[in-house]
């Protein structure tokens, strides 16, 4: 009785695309295997406070990714506890698949870091600083007063 009763409404058509809608592009993913390494100071919260060094590959585009996504990576044990260190980081990309692995492993525990915030809390920061600045800058807050500008009002005759 359900089935039927599906079965019975009237198929609906698909929604035509807008006349000015963008034309979304084709992914091409690569062909060939890619692989970056980064050696990275984890701070006490698990935050990746800096990107050491690295190894890139001939992708940029992989390169760019790889690097914006370690330096926003939280590096925590299971529980959640955190150990301040140096620590390898590779992505691995393999074509067949068309994924990425990602590998981290301990290189060195301890550092001068560990107190130091993350590299994206800075990043946030940054931004909001901007932000706020820009938002001053619109709002005419740095503009000095009218009178000033314009010249004190003289009386009609």
């Amino acid at each position: 009785m359900i089935l039927a009763a599906a079965i019975a409404l009237p198929a609906t058509a698909a929604t035509p695309a807008p006349k000015h809608a963008v034309p979304v592009p084709k992914v091409v993913m690569p062909n060939q295997r890619l692989h970056t390494d980064f050696l990275v100071e984890v701070n006490a919260k698990g935050q990746v406070v800096r990107v050491k060094s690295g190894k890139s590959c001939k992708n940029l585009t992989f390169n760019a990714q790889t690097y914006g996504n370690v330096l926003q990576m939280w590096i925590r044990h299971p529980d959640g506890s955190a150990e301040v260190g140096l620590y390898r980081v590779n992505y691995d990309y393999d074509p067949k698949t068309k994924k990425v692995r990602r590998t981290i492993a301990l290189v060195k525990a301890g550092g001068n870091w560990g107190n130091s915030a993350g590299a994206a809390t800075d990043m946030m920061n940054t931004a909001e600083r901007e932000a706020r600045a820009a938002q001053q800058a619109q709002s005419g807050k740095n503009l000095p007063p009218l009178d000033v500008i314009v010249g004190s009002p003289s009386p009609h005759p």
